[in-house]
């Protein structure tokens, strides 16, 4: 029992000092590379480097695999064109990136660029090679960060899957140029997966073929080109970069290819350069370099990738980056997913809530050229950044149909809807099959089967055929209408009566009638009194900047000046009356001259309140397309509606103190008591501005500037009328009432 005690309690002791063991071999370990690393195709140190994968050949050799001999490394041939442009691309914006002074300052950016020859194989462990470095062996231990901050490729959406899948549990972002795969949208199962590409969504929604085939070159063989030619597909834009085709025939090649002799040494480049010999063939050859439609993506997701790091290496213009901070990929994740830019082309980058970048596409048609060739022609775009209705547009006149017709193909269920209407589908039924709906007033079609019809902008409106936008009429008051005619007529019959009136005031400038009440007022009252009903005329006609600063002023000055006369004569009669009582001198106070200072004065008011609206806002022509959407009305904007409202206030007060005065001074004993007439004057002139009011906010157009002219003429032959007429009468009709007895009341007979 004792010694079976013994051999568990040694068998204990020794499994401790193996596990004790082990532990001293784990903490003493290294991090070692198994097996020959892979070397990038195209490669440059910096502070922070961005991983890539581009299947620059395309056809891969394997070793073999008989477990003999330690295996070689994969070797590839076929260069592809295309991602080799992409590789330079990426090579081209991180340089324009390194001279950029605003853009990471300070801060170099590195890139390692692996060929996967459109291989899964060699997909996978250049991702393994990405996600470590080939240069840590040396080191005692793993420093826990990641090789790359991010990568970006790959070409093919099954490959892209994988990629993705590889590095998620390490959430190294990856961020694609061309893979468009729907299945890829899904942030559950890619939550640091981005692309610069839209996904196949959007493609599926339209009527014509993918940009998956619509412009590959290997498709065009007399057999399919049959079948295809007149095809209308998706493809993705065609955007020059400026300076990229200048850069790949020499600057590429001698920076930043690795293999041209006495450029570089690396002992691994020397030992490999025979994989670079195929691609020095491409040294002088930029012919391509306008064709290729993916490499506005590599740019614009490298500038996606600088512009996160830029924020979070907390970058200044002129202090530079904090180059020392620790990053984890987590973090260039979450920055990708704010960033939002514009690159010097115009394109404005940022990533939807599924990580791809807005749908923008060309639609391309296969046209046949004469010497046989193929030409992809851009016929219309889809834009998924415009409204709705403007996010699909087709130029049918460019399109070369099916078996070389220009004509496009005439549909069998509908006839073809002509211009000045659109294409309405009918619910149900196939897309050949569709309604011609009237395009609504203001908007065209000048094409036969349009989808939409487009709106006429600014001055423009629709003819009555809705196939044109033709220039909106213009409206104002203008001396040719009946209305403008008839409104001259009488403002020039009334400057005519009231001139007339002054002639007779004039001769019998001798008579008591004349000379009561200060003849001096009178002729001034007249002479405002025609220009009031001459003022009117600069209302009719086209509106300019001197008519619309000369109405209203003109307006405004020469009503202050009538009703400024009419309160003297007011005022007059009350201070005559009041000097007739026994030891009254009042009218030394009121004289001649403090008659016209008075009038001076108010008028004085006027033509301040007119100088400073003038000065701050003065009216100007304006166009009014509001009030009518079919015609635009030519007016004069108030510019200043206080300045307005306070030239009309200000006649109002003054109208309004003169009909208080005269009605006053009614009642007053006199054979000629003209403060009656002024007093019936200014209860028409104040009754036909308070109705202007509700009259002019609410008319439209030139009816408007009508009632401005009618309010003017009304309350000039009012004030004519009232005040002037009975002393017309007695001179005219009446001459033995114009006598100093008759006026002084010494007389039997009485004039009411």
């Amino acid at each position: 029992m004792q010694l079976s005690s013994f051999f568990k309690m040694l068998l204990y002791l020794c499994t401790l000092l193996l596990f004790f063991k082990l532990k001293v071999s784990v903490g003493n370990a290294s991090c070692k590379i198994m097996g020959e690393p892979k070397y990038p195709l195209l490669f440059k140190d910096g502070d922070v480097t961005i991983g890539a994968l581009f299947p620059v050949h395309s056809i891969e050799t394997a070793p073999s695999f008989e477990f003999t001999q330690k295996p070689q490394l994969l070797s590839c041939s076929s260069v592809n064109l295309r991602d080799f442009r992409l590789a330079q691309i990426l090579i081209f914006a991180i340089e324009e990136i390194n001279r950029s002074e605003s853009l990471l300052p300070k801060l170099s950016l590195g890139y390692k660029i692996y060929d996967t020859c459109s291989s899964k194989l060699s997909s996978m462990s250049a991702t393994m090679a990405l996600m470590n470095s080939f240069e840590f062996a040396g080191r005692d231990k793993c420093n826990g960060q990641t090789s790359v901050h991010a990568i970006i490729g790959e070409t093919e959406s099954s490959a892209t899957v994988i990629l993705t899948r590889t590095t998620g549990p390490f959430k190294i972002p990856v961020i694609s140029h061309a893979a468009s795969c729907e299945c890829l949208s899904s942030r559950k199962e890619y939550p640091s997966f981005f692309r610069t590409i839209s996904s196949d969504y959007h493609q599926g929604l339209q009527i014509v073929g993918v940009e998956g085939w619509t412009t590959s070159k290997s498709l065009i063989t007399p057999k399919t080109l049959n079948v295809l030619r007149g095809s209308l597909g998706f493809a993705m834009r065609k955007i020059y970069i400026e300076g990229f085709a200048e850069y790949v025939l020499k600057p590429f090649w001698d920076t930043a290819f690795p293999c041209i002799p006495n450029q570089r040494n690396d002992s691994w480049v020397i030992l490999n350069c025979s994989r670079y010999q195929d691609l020095l063939v491409l040294k002088n050859y930029i012919e391509d370099v306008p064709e290729h439609r993916f490499s506005i993506n590599v740019y614009n997701a490298v500038y996606a990738v600088a512009h996160a790091l830029h924020s979070l290496f907390k970058c200044k213009e002129q202090e530079g980056c904090e180059k020392d901070l620790l990053t984890q990929p987590q973090q260039v994740v979450d920055a990708l997913k704010k960033v939002n830019f514009t690159v010097k082309m115009g394109d404005r980058v940022w990533f939807d809530s599924t990580g791809a970048t807005l749908a923008q596409y060309e639609v391309v048609n296969w046209q046949q050229n004469s010497d046989g060739s193929v030409n992809f022609k851009k016929v219309g775009y889809y834009d998924a950044s415009l409204p709705p209705d403007q996010r699909f547009v087709l130029n049918i006149k460019e399109i070369l149909w099916a078996g070389g017709n220009l004509k496009k193909p005439r549909s069998v269920c509908s006839e073809s809807c002509p211009p000045g209407t659109r294409k309405a589908a009918q619910k149900g039924r196939p897309i050949c099959c569709y309604d011609c709906i009237p395009c609504a007033d203001g908007e065209i079609s000048n094409d036969t089967d349009s989808n939409n019809c487009k709106q006429c902008q600014g001055e423009y409106w629709s003819n009555a055929d809705k196939n044109k936008c033709v220039q909106k009429s213009v409206e104002f008051l203008s001396f040719t209408e009946v209305m403008g005619i008839v409104l001259v007529f009488f403002s020039l019959f009334g400057a005519g009566l009231t001139v007339l009136v002054a002639i007779l005031f004039y001769s019998k400038k001798d008579t008591p009638i004349v000379k009561a009440n200060n003849s001096e007022l009178s002729f001034l009252l007249l002479f405002s009194l025609t220009l009031c009903f001459l003022c009117s005329l600069t209302f009719i006609g086209q509106p300019t900047q001197w008519s619309c600063m000369l109405r209203h002023t003109a307006f405004g000055i020469t009503f202050v000046l009538c009703i400024s006369c009419v309160l003297g004569k007011t005022l007059l009669v009350l201070m005559a009356f009041k000097a007739t009582l026994p030891g009254s001198n009042i009218m030394k106070w009121f004289g001649p001259v403090q008659q016209r200072l008075s009038v001076l004065a108010f008028t004085f008011i006027q033509v301040l309140i007119c100088v400073l609206w003038l000065s701050i806002s003065p009216p100007f022509p304006h166009k009014n397309m509001k009030y009518y959407e079919e015609k635009i009305i030519l007016e004069c904007s108030l510019g200043s509606t206080i300045g307005f409202w306070a030239i009309l206030g200000y006649i109002g007060l003054l109208a309004a103190l003169c009909f208080i005065l005269a009605f006053l001074a009614r009642t007053l004993p006199d054979n000629f008591n003209e403060a009656k007439f002024i007093t019936f004057s200014m209860l028409i002139f104040c009754a036909v501005w308070i109705t202007f009011i509700p009259a002019y906010v609410s008319s439209p157009g030139k009816f408007t500037v009508a009632v401005e002219i009618f309010a003017i003429l009304s309350s000039s032959i009012s004030l004519l009328l009232c005040i002037f007429a009975p002393k017309c009468y007695i001179i005219l009709l009446k001459p033995e009432q114009n006598t100093k007895q008759y006026m002084l009341g010494k007389t039997t007979s009485k004039f009411y």
